[in-house]
């Protein structure tokens, strides 16, 4: 797709991305009609590119519109959509864009809103999930249409819990006690991203951060990382890793490592988690001395704990993710058919390539409210090995997972500080100064205080 309109919107892309400063220029576009469009996903793992093209064929097939498909790895996403906007070469459509990533593009006026907001309608908005619209809309402007999302887990030791005499860790007080009992005999209270360079850490901490009220910003934008709330949620983040988990700096492979090696009595991760614990996987098996066996003990033997409260917390809370699909400016007439096929026809092979991850928020049609929910129940997941996750979790553990995108929370969002969010996921403060806490440099107070600093800095820039 090439639109000329999309020109005077690539400087300020490419301003917000890189923090450069040009001079602007503008165009008038105007859309396009075709029989062939360009789509963008952010799905570039294999197996998923050539299930996605199997999808492609057949609405292919069935409409006769030929879909050029471009895989994106969204590390490179905001450079290639930067780039590509500069040139005036904008894809029609964007597959998988998370909610920071919808919130940048259409801060920079790179999206179709009306066309977003005309496949929901199509597609029956009482068909999605009352959260997943919000959090993807803006002052009555739906910028993307959602289709799956997670939430973030908190995943523990059942026997050991059990063996200790521990409830479920679903609150500050209650991990931190199990944390510092099973911190013993070789294994680590908890295991849990440290990485100051690691998007992984935000999404953790940030898991933890809104269980204590914690919030990035308030309503006026005004940020509020040194709150008394956050001060806390950095002191639990810093005591919990300083003091009761291994040594070093943790991240995504490492404390999945540790985890599944028997070496933590609690994890937190996304439920991307939930194949690989119970041994779909053949290159991330859990090692642990029991799973030589059985491949699913370790999945036997972990419990799953969604929502978590502080003591500063109203209620519980938790982080998660929804993923979209983005008709962009300027694009070809067929963009919103493909979008729809995508949410409808093709929409259990979509969700199914990784089910484990993908909780389908438009949760049936008009005429079956529960449809695509139901087709999630039977999903197979893994890889190497695959089979529904209702054969190893059973009902209850699927039934809370599924409930998840429906409650969830994210900083900034419904304050309207998308654009702010983005910016911050480029540049990591929060991250950094949790860091000095886990490694002893700093107090919590003084690293809040820096958090803040720092993301007031990068708000200026951003604005």
């Amino acid at each position: 797709m090439s639109s000329p309109s999309t020109r005077r919107l690539a400087i300020s892309l490419i301003l917000a991305l890189t923090g450069t400063s040009v001079a602007a220029c503008s165009d008038d576009g105007q859309k396009s009609d075709s029989s062939r469009i360009t789509v963008w996903s952010l799905e570039d793992v294999a197996d998923r590119v050539a299930a996605t093209k199997a999808i492609i064929a057949d609405y292919t097939a069935k409409t006769g519109v030929q879909v050029n498909l471009v895989t994106v790895n969204e590390d490179q996403f905001p450079s290639l959509i930067a780039s590509s906007a500069a040139a005036g070469d904008l894809p029609d459509v964007v597959g998988s864009v998370s909610l920071a990533g919808v919130r940048t593009l259409s801060a920079n006026e790179l999206l179709d809103a009306d066309a977003n907001g005309t496949v929901v309608d199509r597609l029956g908005r009482d068909t999605f999930t009352p959260r997943a619209l919000e959090l993807t809309s803006d002052g009555g402007r739906q910028l993307a249409v959602p289709s799956d999302g997670w939430g973030q887990l908190l995943v523990y030791r059942k026997d050991l819990f059990a063996a200790a005499g521990l409830p479920a860790p679903d609150t500050y007080e209650k991990i931190a006690a199990a944390a510092a009992e099973l911190n013993t005999g070789g294994v680590a209270g908890i295991t849990a991203a440290t990485a100051p360079g690691d998007v992984f850490t935000q999404q953790t901490f940030e898991h933890l951060a809104l269980a204590n009220n914690c919030r990035l910003t308030d309503d006026s934008g005004k940020v509020t990382l040194d709150s008394p709330e956050c001060v806390e949620a950095f002191r639990f983040y810093g005591d919990l890793m300083r003091n009761n988990s291994v040594k070093g700096a943790q991240d995504v492979d490492t404390t999945r490592a540790t985890y599944f090696a028997g070496k933590a009595a609690m994890l937190i991760w996304s439920p991307f988690i939930l194949d690989e614990l119970a041994g779909l996987r053949a290159d991330a098996r859990p090692t642990c001395p029991q799973c030589q066996s059985d491949p699913a003990w370790l999945a036997k033997n972990s419990g799953f704990v969604t929502a978590i409260k502080g003591p500063n917390g109203t209620e519980p809370a938790q982080y998660g993710e929804v993923s979209s699909w983005a008709v962009l400016d300027g694009a070809a007439d067929p963009a919103k058919s493909f979008v729809e096929y995508m949410l409808s026809d093709g929409y259990p092979r979509w969700f199914g390539m990784s089910p484990e991850g993908r909780f389908p928020v438009r949760t049936g049609t008009p005429e079956d409210r529960q449809k695509f929910r139901t087709a999630w129940n039977t999903s197979p997941a893994g890889v190497d090995t695959k089979k529904p996750l209702s054969e190893v979790y059973g009902e209850d553990v699927l039934a809370t997972l599924r409930r998840s995108p429906d409650t969830f929370q994210r900083w900034g969002l419904t304050e309207n500080q998308g654009k702010l969010v983005g910016a911050i996921l480029g540049e990591l403060p929060v991250p950094k100064a949790l860091a000095d806490v886990v490694g002893g440099k700093s107090d919590a107070r003084a690293a809040a205080e820096r958090a803040r600093k720092d993301v007031e800095a990068i708000a200026k820039g951003v604005n």
